[in-house]
């Protein structure tokens, strides 16, 4: 019985930790981004996806080609960009932003948003991952 009880008790502790390694790594930002590549762009507003648990902002960024990619950036879950004054009204498709933040490990045309300055100049840290770094000013 006793040792029924201690086997029982290490499958629940191994369960557990099963379940909370994957969370943590998942919402790791180094998991995706490069804390060594800061980016800053300017763009216009194709698209906010406001769902959990991170939110996108979809950008068309004009290159130094002449030529217009369109770029991801992940923003922190809806309910905390709603409490700092992000929404579907603040960020209209169409309008101009700016963001800081930091590029993809695999080098796509997507990033982490720490900073988002808005269309009527309001700077809102939209990131919302705990072990991102602060955003800092880069060449693009």
């Amino acid at each position: 019985m006793r040792t029924n009880s201690k086997l029982f008790g290490i499958l629940a502790l191994m369960t557990a930790f099963c379940h909370v390694v994957p969370a943590q790594a998942h919402h790791a930002f180094s998991a995706e981004f490069d804390a060594e590549q800061p980016i800053e762009l300017k763009g216009v507003v194709t698209k906010l996806e406001l769902v959990n648990p991170h939110s996108w902002l979809y950008l068309d960024v004009k290159q130094n080609d002449g030529s217009v990619a369109n770029w991801g950036f992940e923003f922190g879950a809806p309910f905390s960009l709603k409490e700092k004054g992000i929404t579907k009204a603040s960020l209209p498709i169409g309008s101009e932003v700016s963001i800081q933040g930091f590029r993809a490990k695999n080098g796509k045309s997507f990033g982490y948003a720490v900073t988002t300055i808005l269309a009527d100049g309001r700077s809102v840290k939209t990131g919302g991952a705990q072990d991102a770094p602060g955003a800092q000013p880069a060449a693009q």
